[in-house]
């Protein structure tokens, strides 16, 4: 009886192993449920980069004022009699330059 029960064993185990160990096991189907999710987060990233994007290219399309504003921020410029003033920031407390001498 006793080796009967160690054979029924040793069995169940052998069958076992492809289910926890083998090329379709748990283990195996945990993995790639850890990279779709972590391939899905990517691409829900990119799809709102890609929005972002393409919200920009048809403003810039279309309107005059994502050009100028883009000029603006990004190049410096400013229109023809406009007024551009410069407003410095003082230097922290702490913090005094003083001249230097050569």
């Amino acid at each position: 009886m006793r080796v009967l029960t160690l054979t029924l064993a040793a069995l169940i185990v052998l069958i076992q192993y492809p289910l926890w160990l083998g090329k379709g096991s748990w283990l195996r189907v945990w993995e790639v449920d850890q990279q779709i999710r972590a391939q899905r987060e990517s691409n829900r990233r990119l799809q709102a980069r890609n929005n972002a994007l393409e919200a920009e290219v048809r403003d810039l399309k279309v309107g005059r004022e994502a050009i100028e504003e883009r000029a603006r921020s990004e190049l410096g410029m400013i229109k023809r009699d406009e007024i551009f003033y410069q407003v410095l920031e003082a230097a922290p407390a702490g913090r005094v330059s003083e001249p230097r001498n050569p």
